[in-house]
């Protein structure tokens, strides 16, 4: 290759300030057609071989662009680049919550309405959805059924309910969101599993429900409960202020005074007030003594209560069993695969016309 002014003076040195020499016409024409002479064979084929076309560096390049453009093209989505929140959402609840609602009756009004209020979440910019995960009792029984009788069934659900809780999930992931159905657990062992599992990964895990067992779940202002019907938050100190316990010891507080959501009922006479004190300064329901003299002072009927607990000692262990969420129900997905990427198109088009709720298309702006 036959090296001119420019390139010999860029061969020799970065630092040479040296510009190259202004040619003739005539001298540009004679180097340009040297520097094609150079392009070709070096060989001349033999007479009666077919000569193929010969690249160009034109070609070269028209390739390198069209590998570059590919390349951009084919780049994965921009990741959000604000803080990283995880919301783990109780699907039945949202699911109980679309049926009561006071919209329209329908068909199919329930799964149609969850669907709309996971869109309101995914869109909500002050929830800043970046990973999301809805978890579903299906059906509304788990092992602690085995342990007590008078646990929560879907005995009292209404039908035309029942048999929305499958179409419920494939409205989830219409929606493109994660779904946790759960068998032997519950949806609400999903969700502590999950914020147990998770919490380290991310700036923030919501919990949504309102269901008081998931503040044992609680952790700092890291692991918060929202409460979609009264729009509040609850963190560990919020918990602390409203039930005078921590989350330790919320299995212990609702064995004591029951919760009426799971079909706990509790220990007679044992309020808030009683159960706040008591835990406190026990802080679990095993080391609270059976001798009421050593109980704090102030609390009212502690004899009474002290013999409450002595001769229902093992059912309160077993509602505090009962309360205890499972952190280790083994989910398959990792926080990768929570991560929402969008509505997917074509499966939200199919739901939509399944469920007669063409309304619903116009919802969604982030697709995937």
């Amino acid at each position: 290759f036959i090296v001119g002014p420019l390139h010999r003076k860029r061969s020799e040195g970065a630092d040479d300030e040296e510009r190259p020499t202004i040619q003739s016409p005539r001298e540009r024409s004679d180097l340009q057609q040297t520097s094609t002479k150079t392009l070709q064979p070096q060989c001349q084929p033999q007479a009666g071989t077919r000569l193929h076309p010969t690249k160009t560096k034109t070609t070269t390049i028209n390739e390198n662009e069209n590998h570059k453009r590919k390349r951009k093209l084919s780049k994965p989505p921009v990741r959000h680049s604000g803080p990283m929140r995880l919301h783990l959402v109780d699907g039945t609840f949202e699911l109980f919550r679309a049926h009561h609602s006071k919209r329209p009756d329908r068909p199919l009004k329930a799964a149609v309405g969850l669907a709309a209020q996971l869109l309101q979440l995914l869109h909500n910019p002050a929830e800043d959805v970046t990973h999301l995960a809805v978890a579903f009792d299906n059906p509304i029984r788990s092992f602690r059924n085995d342990l007590f009788a008078g646990y929560k069934t879907d005995e009292d659900v209404p039908p035309e309910l029942r048999e929305q809780f499958d179409l419920a999930e494939e409205a989830t992931r219409a929606v493109g969101a994660v779904v946790w159905s759960m068998k032997e657990w519950e949806a609400d062992d999903a969700l502590a599993t999950g914020a147990a599992r998770f919490r380290g990964q991310v700036d923030q895990v919501r919990i949504l429900t309102p269901d008081k067992d998931l503040g044992q779940c609680l952790e700092g202002e890291r692991v918060v409960q929202v409460d979609v019907i009264r729009k509040r938050v609850l963190d560990e100190s919020a918990l602390l202020q409203r039930r005078g316990v921590r989350p330790e010891s919320v299995p212990d507080f609702l064995a004591l005074t029951g919760d009426e959501a799971d079909g706990i009922p509790g220990l007679p006479g044992f309020g808030e007030r009683t159960a706040s004190a008591l835990l406190a300064r026990f802080i679990h329901l095993p080391d609270v003594p059976l001798d009421a003299r050593a109980w704090p002072d102030g609390v009212r009927g502690a004899d009474r209560l002290a013999a409450t607990l002595r001769d229902h000692l093992p059912d309160a262990l077993l509602y505090r069993k009962l309360a205890t969420l499972v952190t280790d129900v083994p989910l398959r997905e990792s926080l990768e695969d929570l991560r929402f990427q969008g509505v997917p198109r074509g499966r939200f088009d199919e739901f939509c016309a399944r469920t007669a709720a063409p309304e619903l298309r116009e919802r969604p702006t982030r697709w995937g």
